[in-house]
């Protein structure tokens, strides 16, 4: 997986995620997440090869990629500020038809009530954990089979964070949703994942259950192990 003609942001990673499943990828700054989820999206190129329910998807674009399920959260939330709440969950639903735009709106909006007595205000307006609710709701607008979630948890207050894993972990209990989840945050990560890989400098250099990692002396093993100090 490559930046422009010479840069390879990311070499030699394979991970596979089950339906309903929760799989998180670590690593500081630079280790390759994001590229990874990029490719996924097939916002940039990938070398290998991304499949999905069994079909390849080298050649689909993005939007074809979002019709069959996987939808992009990014990091930094990259919400339209001077639209209101409800024309940013509209975008996140523009290729459904108008019935069932309105009835995901209102799921989402009940899913996430600290938006729900905001949604004709402007999307600048919200607070940081507002419009990270936001940024996930339109993502589930579209209707995903597998969601990508990009730092979620950047640049927000520790209580915020436990609010918006608290409703990932209520959608995923209600649905057969699968998540790809990039973090840095090992802790706030094991409040969902069921599984986590640990990168490092564009590659996966080790791999843990959430069961593996139920106590602190094995989680702090692991950040040690793969992880260094960069957590």
């Amino acid at each position: 997986m490559f930046y422009g003609a010479k840069a390879q942001a990311v070499e030699d990673v394979s991970f596979s995620v089950g339906t309903g499943r929760v799989v998180a990828l670590l690593g500081a700054n630079g280790a390759g997440k994001t590229s990874i989820m990029k490719a996924i999206a097939g916002l940039i190129p990938a070398t290998g090869t991304v499949r999905f329910d069994g079909t390849d998807l080298d050649d689909l674009p993005t939007r074809g990629r979002v019709r069959r399920g996987i939808v992009y959260v990014p990091e930094g939330r990259e919400i339209v500020g001077n639209m209101t709440v409800r024309e940013n969950l509209v975008l996140g639903g523009y290729h459904l038809g108008g019935r069932d735009r309105k009835s995901r709106a209102a799921m989402v909006l009940d899913l996430f009530p600290e938006i729900a007595n905001k949604a004709d205000r402007s999307a600048w307006r919200l607070s940081g954990g507002e419009q990270q609710m936001l940024a996930i709701g339109r993502g589930l607008m579209a209707g995903p089979r597998l969601l990508l979630l990009d730092e979620p948890s950047l640049g927000l207050a520790p209580m915020l964070v436990r609010r918006v894993f608290d409703r990932l972990a209520a959608i995923r209990k209600e649905t057969n949703l699968s998540i790809v989840l990039v973090e840095q945050n090992l802790a706030v990560t094991m409040r969902i994942c069921d599984e986590l890989h640990f990168l490092r400098g564009g590659m996966l250099v080790g791999h843990r259950s959430a069961e593996e990692l139920k106590d602190s002396a094995s989680r702090q093993q692991a950040i040690d192990t793969f992880l260094g100090a960069a957590v």
